[in-house]
């Protein structure tokens, strides 16, 4: 992991409109700008024509086959979305048609990873050990080309942790969870270049989401993620990872869920079943560049005192349904 200064890099969206603009490359909609909606008492600008200022996360998938034919619907069709109320009427699960991501997942301090995790959470799930005094992190920066909330990047930093419920036995449970594809977290922190991304999350999922530039480039080597400072305006962290060769194209079920604190003060739980159409995995170090800059996240993870790492996945291309929060007491009594 290599950290350092990293000279501010023309063209960031580093504004709100920026952030409309990326999501103005969705293929439905139109160049006419944004229009205000109401979402949970918040006036949120979203692109007008989209797929939200349509359908609010409840299009026909006969409009997605309509205008995205390129796209993959089969798994889709296959899962029913019902009304809720999560501050907000929305539809659960949303669906995320055309996506990629790579992560990263590295060592840490577990002490410093236990103080950052509430009381009432830590009662039902801790940070995985994986040798003495180190849990883990994983980074994850997403890319979501084309969903029902229009598109946007978005960034995840998350402390990896047992299954409620479950005995936390360190690598053991870690490799039951790879094995099983149902991963499970604590998230940390959550920057979305989108108002709308931000708002629906926070209102309607309790999660510590906040509006900055997010851009993403590639290479024929590499996909890098420039995450930007809000309060400051430039580059804070880089997350460049590598294309790896030759991924895999057989398709592959995972489920990532989290641990949180509802806004009424209840445990709640939340998942994402993610149907990967072409993932990669590597161990090497040098499969990954980290900077980490002196802005408020860089400050943040390197108070974690990130370590080895151990795991580097790189998924150009995957499917999400992602599932409104429920009361963790629910998940107990399954």
């Amino acid at each position: 992991m290599k950290r350092g200064s990293f000279a501010a890099v023309a063209g960031i969206f580093m504004s709100t409109v920026s952030a409309f603009a990326l999501a103005g490359n969705s293929p439905n909609a139109k160049e006419a700008g944004s229009v205000m909606i109401n979402i949970g008492g918040h006036e949120v600008p979203v692109v007008a024509g989209g797929l939200y200022d349509r359908f609010r996360s409840n299009p026909p998938l006969a409009t997605i086959e309509s205008e995205a034919p390129g796209v993959d619907l089969s798994w889709f069709r296959g899962l029913k979305k019902t009304k809720v109320d999560i501050g907000f009427e929305s539809y659960s699960p949303n669906f995320y048609y055309k996506n990629n991501r790579i992560t990263v997942v590295y060592t840490a301090d577990i002490n410093k990873l236990r103080a950052l995790m509430p009381a009432e959470v830590l009662g039902k799930v801790q940070p995985v050990q994986v040798w003495p005094g180190r849990g883990l992190v994983a980074l994850t920066a997403y890319s979501y080309e084309y969903c029902d909330n229009d598109s946007y990047n978005e960034i995840a930093l998350s402390i990896v942790t047992n299954k409620p419920g479950s005995s936390n036995l360190g690598p053991v449970s870690l490799v039951g969870q790879s094995l099983s594809g149902d991963f499970w977290g604590y998230v940390l922190k959550l920057p979305v270049n989108t108002e709308l991304a931000r708002v629906r999350g926070v209102v309607g999922y309790n999660l510590p989401k906040w509006l900055t530039g997010i851009n993403r480039r590639e290479s024929d080597k590499s996909v890098t993620f420039e995450i930007v400072d809000n309060e400051t305006g430039k580059v804070d962290v880089v997350f460049e990872g590598e294309k790896l060769s030759a991924p895999s194209d057989e398709v592959e079920l995972v489920t990532n869920s989290f641990t949180n604190v509802g806004k009424d003060g209840g445990l709640t739980y939340g998942y994402a079943v993610s149907r990967q159409l072409s993932h990669a995995s590597s161990t090497s170090a040098d499969s990954v560049n980290l900077t980490l800059n002196d802005g408020s996240l860089s400050t943040f993870m390197k108070s974690l005192d990130l370590g080895k790492m151990l795991k580097y996945e790189y998924v150009p291309q995957f499917q999400s349904a992602l599932y409104a929060p429920e009361p963790l007491s629910m998940l107990d009594n399954e």
